[in-house]
């Protein structure tokens, strides 16, 4: 896609980054999304112009902070909020514990969003989940989630937002429970995601409605009270594609945060997917850019079009680019780059930079990645619908079930494995399809050796498997492999795709271990 000084292109965070948030602290920009069971938790991306943005580190890095032990598939750490006041700023979310378990409110504090942030405040009779802080101009604060109303649900998924005052010196919720908004539309369902924001005298209430998929939707009402009542805007959903086809660029458009530039304009980040080979949307759900204007005293999301957009008119703020990160991690620092991810809190010596230096070391572990655990895996996200992805490991499996190499990942039930193993006293490099939890062998054929390159290619949804003991020396295993089982629309659940290094022993104690020497992923659009 072309690129102007005039224009941006969406989404700005390519890939897995769902439920953005949003505030403003002088000239800069913070940003934190959702991460579920990934860990660390809740990814922190820095800007100047809304633009261009680079990724601090993650709000949730220690274990003390984040505790993802059993924490099945799509679960953790739900949408997230940040807002800056009196010179702290604060992050609240929502731990889901389970599928039926509690979902526990907290929030943690930084001086320096880059530095280390505070272990968890959790919140007692704070119920629902997506919660958000307000803090009003005349000290006050306030604490907001939805939740099951308290006369009962109406109809499926029917929700309404709560609001209570925050005791900032006490860490603590006071006062009464409000009831904001039991639905702003009839047909409206799964009311969440709320923020305040105050303007001219209003305080305005931004919601998502309509459930996370294709019929999400943002809508806001406004009030001259922060507890109410409040009216309904006429023009509400103010955003939504749900009329739009689930085949159109953009879907699932909804769950936003509004930010006032230095500039005086108005912006509104949300996510929303981009399906390509069909309705199905392996990349997740990412985060765009849409501009605001007000009219009448209500938000008016792209005045003229009123959909988020892939190429839209640029903010009126200095162009602020960041290093671009290489293609390729040598794994020559100390520490992962921002970009890795474990799968649940990491238990275990079980990696290591630092063991044979220029190489991540996986410790085989009996863990498998087909189990909703911790295993020994580090991943990064798909951003791109077509990518290519490179590595080189040395590995020798010794024992039968030992197995190391690359996953294309969306949850311990769906994924494509890419591995060198040994299997009945054979060593075989193998692609592995594991769909709705059922296994099957795609390709696969004798090898041996300690050193193996790997070569992931997609176009769109059709994926190659290549390999080579020699660099460049490519062989094919597999190609035309549909890549459709690591979308959320067959899989389930609300996270993208990942591309991971993992090793497993299968069940069985090992001191084996695998070294890669690097991993390269670039990508394209189209």
């Amino acid at each position: 896609m072309s690129h102007s000084k005039e224009t941006f292109n969406n989404p700005i965070l390519p890939g897995f980054y769902p439920d953005p948030s949003i505030c403003r602290v002088g000239e800069d920009y913070y940003m934190v999304t959702s991460s579920f069971e990934y860990y660390p938790g809740v990814p922190l991306f820095h800007s100047k112009d809304l633009v261009h943005w680079q990724q601090l580190g993650h709000v949730l890095d220690r274990p003390s902070q984040l505790d993802l032990d059993g924490t099945p598939c799509s679960k953790g750490i739900y949408a997230a909020t940040i807002r800056h006041h009196a010179g702290l700023f604060y992050m609240i979310t929502t731990f889901v514990v389970s599928q039926t378990g509690a979902r526990r409110n907290f929030y943690v504090t930084a001086e320096d969003p880059a530095g280390d942030w505070s272990d968890p405040v959790w919140l007692t009779d704070a119920p629902g989940i997506d919660t958000s802080f307000f803090f009003d101009d005349d000290g006050r604060a306030y604490v907001m989630a939805n939740r099951v109303p308290p006369s009962g649900q109406q109809y499926p998924k029917h929700m309404e937002i709560w609001l209570q005052q925050f005791d900032i010196e006490g860490k603590r919720l006071i006062g009464e429970k409000y009831s904001l908004w039991d639905g702003a539309l009839k047909n409206a369902h799964a009311q969440e995601g709320p923020h305040i924001y105050k303007k001219d005298g209003y305080y305005y209430l931004l919601i998502a409605e309509g459930g996370t998929g294709f019929t999400h939707a943002v809508t806001v009402a406004r009030s001259i009270s922060v507890t109410g009542p409040y009216e309904s805007c006429k023009s509400n959903p103010i955003l939504t594609h749900r009329h739009l086809g689930r085949e159109y660029a953009i879907t699932n458009v909804g769950h936003a945060d509004l930010v006032e530039s230095t500039a005086g304009e108005w912006w509104m980040v949300c996510l929303a997917s981009r399906p390509y080979g069909g309705p199905y949307r392996n990349l997740g759900r990412e985060t765009f850019l849409v501009p605001v204007e007000w009219e009448d005293g209500w938000p008016v999301v792209n005045p003229g079009k009123g959909v988020v957009e892939l190429q839209s008119r640029r903010p009126n703020l200095p162009e602020h680019r960041f290093p671009a990160k290489p293609a390729c991690d040598h794994f020559d620092s100390g520490e992962l780059d921002d970009c890795w991810n474990f799968i649940r809190t990491p238990r275990g010596d079980f990696w290591s930079l630092t063991d044979r230096p220029g190489f991540l070391r996986l410790r085989l572990k009996p863990e498998s990645i087909a189990q909703p655990v911790n295993p020994s895996f580090v991943g990064r996200r798909q951003q791109h619908m077509s990518f290519a992805a490179r590595t080189v490991m040395e590995f020798t499996p010794g024992l039968d079930g030992e197995a190391a190499g690359v996953v294309l990942l969306q949850n311990h039930e769906y994924m494509l494995r890419f591995e060198y193993t040994k299997v009945r006293g054979s060593s075989l490099l193998r692609l592995v399809e594991r769909k709705d939890g059922a296994e099957q062998i795609l390709a696969a054929r004798e090898w041996s050796g300690n050193k193996l390159y790997f070569k992931i290619e997609a176009e769109q949804q059709s994926y190659r498997f290549q390999y080579a003991a020699l660099s460049g020396q490519w062989e094919t295993l597999a190609e035309d492999v549909d890549g459709r089982l690591l979308s959320s629309d067959v899989a389930g659940g609300f996270v993208g795709a990942y591309l991971g290094l993992y090793a497993t022993s299968s069940g069985m104690a090992s001191d084996n271990f695998v070294d890669f020497d690097w991993f390269e992923y670039g990508g394209r659009e189209r």
